[in-house]
């Protein structure tokens, strides 16, 4: 990928630092993953403002409380969830090629992130990274809400986290149900 991209990462939830020393790490490597896998892939960052316009996201590292707040004000869930995106992208008019393009937050539920990574048998770094990847093509515009666009989403997480060597997290049984699931 020809772009720069400048990551953010906010740590709100100082927890993370013992539970997860190498998060801010993990999740950088994460979110250019993501950013490459969709670039390879081609849709995603085709609309992006023309030229090498750096590309700018942040990475929340929150707590269970936050995104719980967060999940109820802007989608109406009164519940912690594992990864909220706050896109920033829009129709507007790209900017001019050296300024650079915003894509958005990405905010994880730490007490949440960990649950499911125990409950799934899965690796903390490997949950971890999978959420990252998910948060950003959501900000890339991919979503899960309907049949076509979730395989697409799917298939685009697994081969992006292979690159990162990590196995595929749907071939996993988890309840689609419960109130962990991506």
């Amino acid at each position: 990928m020809g772009r720069r991209t400048h990551i953010v990462v906010s740590l709100l939830s100082p927890d993370w630092r013992e539970d997860m020393p190498a998060a801010a790490a993990l999740g950088r490597r994460a979110v250019r993953a993501a950013l490459k896998g969709a670039a390879l892939e081609g849709a995603a960052l085709a609309g992006l403002a023309s030229g090498d316009a750096p590309i700018e996201l942040s990475l929340v590292l929150a707590d269970d409380g936050l995104v719980h707040r967060l999940n109820r004000q802007y989608r109406g869930i009164d519940r912690p969830t594992n990864v909220l995106s706050f896109g920033s992208l829009s129709a507007e008019p790209a900017a001019p090629a050296d300024m650079p393009v915003m894509l958005g937050d990405v905010v994880l539920a730490r007490e949440t992130v960990i649950a499911e990574a125990a409950m799934q048998g899965k690796a903390l770094a490997d949950h971890f990274s999978h959420l990252v990847v998910h948060g950003v093509l959501h900000l890339l515009g991919y979503d899960h809400e309907h049949a076509g666009e979730a395989e697409m989403m799917e298939a685009l997480e697994v081969s992006v986290l292979a690159k990162l060597g990590i196995a595929n997290p749907y071939s996993m049984e988890v309840d689609p149900g419960s109130p962990a699931h991506v």
